[in-house]
């Protein structure tokens, strides 16, 4: 049986004043860089590992008002869990010898064991104080004034909970030249039975015998060496090695190698930044499954928490996803990753996923909705985090009905902030006809701004609204003003006729039209300028529909230029100046 830390709360440390945090077994942390990502993984590793001895000024909050909190609480919660990865109502027999009369019982039985981390400065002493206690309950509110008793005091940690954190700055190579990394740990634990170290050495003293009997230069140069036994009264001999002498010094001549087959390996330290970063994690698993050995052997149980920051870091995207796979296929422990890829969030289970976000004096934390059925997580798996898992780390959404908008929009948000949509956090997406509702659900579970631009020709403003409304009533929710912005195009439109009649972009429709049809003869533009020119305004919407999407990249570079100098309302619909607007107010400027 294994264990998890299905609840962490923190209050008081670095930028989070106050959360509660609901993991499985594989979580990944996502959200924009100073979101919190890094803080979680630090203060679960102060609850349960070594950051105490880490700990400084900077990791006390300070509050709006500039004042530093004099306190840093964190509070676990650990569960016993069955081998299809949920609750379990009781620890097994072997954790219940670990934990004691530490564990805990709900009103329905189920059982826990609670643990608090209380860090504070030490104003007698200097440094901090740290102190860990086991609580008699898990409270439902007010959780922070939960009173200790010294009595419950933990003096030490639980060595079958190991804390084991990966840090986004990791490197095989310079890993095996420490003592305390995973795999400097490892080479530590190399073990030998005595017959076989003598036998190894003898091997080992053979093959440097021979490696100098058959070199010129290394004769010459033990012929020059022992000229030492001069300086001990004509005793001694000087021994070349070009291999290791004893076995207890392997380790300090380790090196790895790596290639497509032992003929063409090359030292790890002559690959690049990726296969150093992946070897160094996959070094973890090795030193874990180490640790779960020697636990096994003494009947103790053994579930580690192994935390990965950006694991994704110098990897391309099918590299990303193998490296995910491996981190948390068949697990030891409890995985916990934090990172920046819309890769790895699109082969994991969307309930793994937790959002982080800075807010007004915090961070606040996002799950993805409960209240979802199955068909509803595939729809979001199929529409959304196959190609789109970019907009996990957005600051708002522009949703628009098709490709066509999708080009179109970002040139006119340069066009009005003078800025491209992405430096601003701002992803604007095709929803492929009015499919808005996966998107929807996947952006307000986040806590992701929306502002749909629609179309507005036939039935389409009536369809759209009746589907906003069925939403909220379906997911029980309330899509307010300060998340959610609803526009259409002008009545009867939808962009082609808004572009050409409203806008009235004729002679940038027809340059856009020439501009993606040119075959570099001045003769075949002139006579395709004179056809379009001649053409009246539904003949040219049917051009322009045939040419579709394809115009749009054309006319998105026109806008972005607008040679002819006009003002932001002449290029951009009104729709969409409303939706830049609603946007700045959500985001800033």
């Amino acid at each position: 049986m294994k264990v998890l830390v299905d609840k962490l709360r923190i209050s008081g440390f670095r930028g989070i004043k106050d959360i509660e945090i609901s993991l499985s077994r594989v979580v990944l942390l996502i959200g924009m860089n100073n979101s919190g990502k890094t803080s979680v993984i630090k203060a679960l590793q102060l609850a349960l590992g070594d950051y105490s001895r880490y700990l400084t000024d900077e990791d006390f909050h300070i509050a709006s008002d500039d004042t530093r909190w004099e306190e840093i609480i964190v509070d676990v919660r650990i569960v016993p869990i069955g081998e299809d990865g949920r609750r379990d109502k009781s620890f097994g027999e072997d954790w219940i010898q670990e934990f004691g009369d530490r564990i805990q019982a709900e009103a329905n039985g189920y059982q826990f064991l609670a643990l608090r981390t209380t860090a504070y400065p030490d104003k007698v002493k200097g440094g901090f104080t740290v102190e860990h206690y086991a609580l008699d309950r898990w409270p439902t509110s007010s959780w922070k004034n939960e009173k200790t008793r010294k009595e419950n005091q933990i003096r030490g940690r639980y060595d079958s909970l190991p804390f084991i954190s990966v840090d986004a700055q990791r490197d095989i190579h310079q890993d095996l030249r420490d003592k305390t990394s995973f795999v400097g740990k490892v080479l530590s634990s190399v073990k030998y039975e005595e017959s076989e170290i003598r036998q190894l050495e003898e091997m080992i003293a053979g093959i440097n015998q021979e490696a100098v009997e058959k070199s010129e230069s290394l004769k010459r140069l033990k012929k020059q060496l022992d000229a030492l036994n001069q300086s001990f009264e004509g005793s001694g001999q000087a021994e070349l090695t070009p291999f290791p002498k004893k076995i207890r010094d392997l380790s300090k001549r380790f090196s790895i190698h790596f290639g497509e087959s032992d003929r063409n390996s090359f030292s790890i330290e002559y690959h690049g930044m990726g296969t150093r970063s992946w070897a160094s994690m996959l070094t973890v698993k090795a030193f874990a499954e180490l640790m779960a050995n020697s636990h096994k052997q003494e009947s103790r149980p053994f579930s580690p928490i192994i935390t990965v920051e950006e694991p994704e870091s110098h990897l391309h995207p099918n590299a990303q996803r193998t490296l995910y796979q491996q981190l948390t296929e068949d697990p030891l422990g409890q995985v916990i990753i934090s990172t920046h890829s819309p890769y790895l969030p699109a082969i994991s289970s969307l309930y793994e996923l937790r959002g982080l976000k800075k807010v007004v004096d915090g961070v606040s934390v996002t799950s993805l909705s409960s209240s979802l059925d199955t068909e509803e997580i595939n729809m979001l798996r199929r529409e959304i985090m196959r190609f789109r898992g970019e907009i996990l780390f957005a600051k708002a959404l522009i949703l628009v009905e098709g490709p066509t908008e999708e080009q179109l929009v970002p040139a006119m948000f340069e066009l009005y902030h003078g800025c491209s949509p992405f430096e601003k956090g701002v992803n604007c997406v095709s929803v492929n006809g009015k499919n808005y509702k996966p998107f929807l659900i996947f952006a307000f579970s986040f806590h992701i701004p929306v502002c749909i631009v629609s179309d507005n020709d036939g039935q389409t403003k009536k369809e759209v609204k009746s589907m906003i409304k069925r939403i909220e009533e379906e997911q029980e929710v309330r899509f307010d003003e300060q998340v959610f912005s609803l526009q259409f195009l002008s009545k009867g439109n939808d962009m082609e006729p808004e572009l050409l009649k409203v806008l009235q972009l004729r002679k940038e429709i027809i340059e856009t039209l020439i501009a993606m049809r040119t075959k570099g003869n001045p003769r075949y533009d002139e006579a395709k300028r004179k056809k379009l020119e001649c053409m009246n305004d539904e003949d040219l919407l049917k051009e322009m529909h045939g040419s579709k999407p394809a115009y749009a990249s054309f006319l998105s570079d026109l806008i972005i230029k607008n040679p002819n100098g006009k003002k932001k309302n002449e290029l951009i619909p009104r729709a969409f100046i409303k939706a830049f607007k609603e946007i700045e107010g959500w985001i800033g400027s």
